[in-house]
Protein backbone atom coordinates (compact mmCIF):
# COMPACT_ATOMS: atom_id res chain seq x y z
CA UNK A 1 0.00 0.00 0.00
CA UNK A 2 1.05 3.34 -0.99
CA UNK A 3 2.19 6.08 1.86
CA UNK A 4 -0.54 8.55 0.07
CA UNK A 5 -2.99 5.82 0.93
CA UNK A 6 -2.33 5.75 4.44
CA UNK A 7 -2.21 10.07 4.44
CA UNK A 8 -5.16 10.00 2.78
CA UNK A 9 -6.98 7.01 4.81
CA UNK A 10 -6.36 8.34 7.90
CA UNK A 11 -6.68 12.38 6.87
CA UNK A 12 -10.56 11.42 6.23
CA UNK A 13 -10.65 10.08 9.53
CA UNK A 14 -9.32 12.95 11.11
CA UNK A 15 -11.24 15.56 9.77
CA UNK A 16 -14.59 14.04 10.93
CA UNK A 17 -13.54 12.62 14.54
CA UNK A 18 -14.50 15.34 16.40
CA UNK A 19 -14.21 14.09 20.50
CA UNK A 20 -10.43 12.36 20.46
CA UNK A 21 -8.37 9.32 19.50
CA UNK A 22 -11.53 7.09 20.84
CA UNK A 23 -13.77 9.03 17.92
CA UNK A 24 -11.74 7.33 15.02
CA UNK A 25 -12.53 3.30 15.92
CA UNK A 26 -16.25 3.71 14.40
CA UNK A 27 -14.40 4.78 11.23
CA UNK A 28 -11.54 2.17 11.64
CA UNK A 29 -14.17 -0.06 11.79
CA UNK A 30 -15.96 0.86 8.79
CA UNK A 31 -12.50 0.68 7.10
CA UNK A 32 -12.23 -3.39 8.87
CA UNK A 33 -15.70 -4.07 7.44
CA UNK A 34 -14.64 -2.70 3.78
CA UNK A 35 -11.24 -3.96 3.07
CA UNK A 36 -9.16 -6.70 3.51
CA UNK A 37 -6.29 -5.17 4.87
CA UNK A 38 -7.57 -4.85 8.66
CA UNK A 39 -9.71 -6.60 10.51
CA UNK A 40 -12.32 -5.89 13.80
CA UNK A 41 -10.08 -8.10 15.66
CA UNK A 42 -6.61 -6.15 14.84
CA UNK A 43 -8.06 -2.86 15.52
CA UNK A 44 -9.12 -4.32 19.08
CA UNK A 45 -5.04 -5.46 19.90
CA UNK A 46 -4.43 -2.03 18.71
CA UNK A 47 -6.54 -0.37 20.95
CA UNK A 48 -5.15 -2.24 23.88
CA UNK A 49 -1.41 -1.52 22.93
CA UNK A 50 -2.12 2.09 22.27
CA UNK A 51 -4.36 2.82 25.40
CA UNK A 52 -1.72 1.25 27.65
CA UNK A 53 0.96 3.32 25.83
CA UNK A 54 1.52 7.08 26.29
CA UNK A 55 0.24 9.98 23.79
CA UNK A 56 -2.80 10.14 22.10
CA UNK A 57 -5.13 7.23 21.71
CA UNK A 58 -5.96 8.52 17.88
CA UNK A 59 -2.07 9.11 16.85
CA UNK A 60 -1.06 5.62 18.37
CA UNK A 61 -3.58 3.82 16.42
CA UNK A 62 -2.43 5.41 13.06
CA UNK A 63 0.81 5.45 14.13
CA UNK A 64 0.80 1.47 14.56
CA UNK A 65 -1.52 0.85 11.52
CA UNK A 66 0.64 2.55 9.51
CA UNK A 67 4.08 0.52 10.67
CA UNK A 68 2.60 -2.65 10.30
CA UNK A 69 1.38 -2.33 6.84
CA UNK A 70 4.22 0.25 5.23
CA UNK A 71 7.12 0.12 8.10
CA UNK A 72 8.13 3.21 9.71
CA UNK A 73 7.69 5.39 6.44
CA UNK A 74 3.73 4.13 6.51
CA UNK A 75 3.94 4.72 10.32
CA UNK A 76 4.58 8.82 9.73
CA UNK A 77 2.14 9.46 6.79
CA UNK A 78 -0.82 7.97 9.01
CA UNK A 79 -0.22 10.16 11.81
CA UNK A 80 0.53 13.23 9.76
CA UNK A 81 -2.84 11.93 7.82
CA UNK A 82 -4.56 12.03 10.94
CA UNK A 83 -3.19 15.30 12.82
CA UNK A 84 -2.91 17.71 9.91
CA UNK A 85 -6.57 18.15 8.79
CA UNK A 86 -6.76 19.09 12.58
CA UNK A 87 -3.88 21.83 12.89
CA UNK A 88 -5.78 23.00 9.52
CA UNK A 89 -8.95 23.49 11.30
CA UNK A 90 -7.94 24.58 14.27
CA UNK A 91 -5.78 27.45 13.00
CA UNK A 92 -8.49 28.30 10.18
CA UNK A 93 -11.43 28.38 13.67
CA UNK A 94 -9.65 30.18 16.21
CA UNK A 95 -8.97 32.89 13.20
CA UNK A 96 -13.08 33.03 12.52
CA UNK A 97 -13.74 32.78 16.47
CA UNK A 98 -11.47 36.08 17.43
CA UNK A 99 -13.96 38.12 14.98
CA UNK A 100 -17.05 35.90 15.85
CA UNK A 101 -16.35 34.84 19.77
CA UNK A 102 -19.56 36.30 20.91
CA UNK A 103 -21.76 34.82 18.12
CA UNK A 104 -24.33 33.20 19.58
CA UNK A 105 -24.77 31.02 16.02
CA UNK A 106 -21.43 30.11 17.17
CA UNK A 107 -22.22 29.61 20.40
CA UNK A 108 -24.95 26.92 18.93
CA UNK A 109 -22.87 25.73 16.91
CA UNK A 110 -20.05 24.47 19.44
CA UNK A 111 -23.09 23.29 21.81
CA UNK A 112 -24.84 21.05 18.87
CA UNK A 113 -21.35 19.60 18.48
CA UNK A 114 -21.01 17.94 22.39
CA UNK A 115 -23.80 15.26 20.92
CA UNK A 116 -21.72 14.54 17.69
CA UNK A 117 -18.94 13.94 19.67
CA UNK A 118 -20.57 12.13 22.38
CA UNK A 119 -22.30 9.70 20.16
CA UNK A 120 -19.01 8.81 18.00
CA UNK A 121 -17.10 8.36 21.63
CA UNK A 122 -20.29 6.21 22.44
CA UNK A 123 -20.13 3.90 19.43
CA UNK A 124 -16.32 3.54 20.19
CA UNK A 125 -16.54 2.37 23.63
CA UNK A 126 -19.62 -0.06 22.70
CA UNK A 127 -17.65 -1.31 19.73
CA UNK A 128 -14.47 -1.86 21.67
CA UNK A 129 -16.58 -4.28 24.59
CA UNK A 130 -18.21 -5.71 21.57
CA UNK A 131 -14.69 -6.37 20.07
CA UNK A 132 -13.05 -7.52 23.54
CA UNK A 133 -16.08 -9.49 25.14
CA UNK A 134 -17.68 -11.49 22.40
CA UNK A 135 -17.10 -13.57 19.00
CA UNK A 136 -18.82 -12.15 16.29
CA UNK A 137 -18.54 -15.47 14.54
CA UNK A 138 -19.42 -18.03 17.20
CA UNK A 139 -21.72 -20.86 15.85
CA UNK A 140 -23.07 -21.83 19.31
CA UNK A 141 -24.06 -19.58 22.09
CA UNK A 142 -21.74 -20.75 24.31
CA UNK A 143 -19.17 -20.11 22.00
CA UNK A 144 -20.41 -16.44 21.58
CA UNK A 145 -18.54 -15.01 24.72
CA UNK A 146 -15.04 -14.44 25.74
CA UNK A 147 -15.11 -16.17 28.83
CA UNK A 148 -11.48 -15.33 30.23
CA UNK A 149 -11.96 -11.86 29.18
CA UNK A 150 -15.36 -11.37 30.94
CA UNK A 151 -13.68 -13.07 34.11
CA UNK A 152 -10.94 -10.60 33.49
CA UNK A 153 -12.86 -7.75 33.19
CA UNK A 154 -14.78 -8.65 36.70
CA UNK A 155 -12.30 -9.16 38.60
CA UNK A 156 -10.62 -5.69 37.63
CA UNK A 157 -13.73 -4.01 38.23
CA UNK A 158 -14.30 -5.84 41.85
CA UNK A 159 -10.35 -4.70 42.55
CA UNK A 160 -11.06 -0.76 41.17
CA UNK A 161 -14.24 -1.07 43.55
CA UNK A 162 -12.72 -2.57 46.66
CA UNK A 163 -9.25 -1.16 46.78
CA UNK A 164 -9.73 2.34 44.74
CA UNK A 165 -5.94 2.54 43.42
CA UNK A 166 -4.11 4.39 40.98
CA UNK A 167 -5.55 3.48 37.43
CA UNK A 168 -1.98 2.48 36.17
CA UNK A 169 -2.07 -0.43 38.52
CA UNK A 170 -4.61 -1.97 36.84
CA UNK A 171 -3.57 -1.13 33.70
CA UNK A 172 -0.62 -2.93 33.98
CA UNK A 173 -2.08 -5.74 35.89
CA UNK A 174 -4.55 -6.58 32.99
CA UNK A 175 -1.66 -6.48 30.44
CA UNK A 176 -0.15 -8.61 32.21
CA UNK A 177 -2.91 -10.85 33.05
CA UNK A 178 -3.34 -10.52 29.43
CA UNK A 179 -0.06 -11.47 28.29
CA UNK A 180 -0.06 -14.59 31.13
CA UNK A 181 -3.33 -15.45 29.56
CA UNK A 182 -2.63 -15.22 25.98
CA UNK A 183 -5.75 -13.33 25.45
Amino acid sequence: MSLLYFFATFSRIGLFAIGGGLATLPFLFEIADNADWLSREYIGNMLAIAQSSPGAIGVNLASYTGFVYAGPAGSFAAAMGLIVPSIIIIIIVARILQSFKENKVVQSLFTAFRPAAAGLLSAAGCGAIALSLWYSSAELWHEFVKWKELLLLALILFFVIKFKKHPILYIAAAGAAGVLLKL
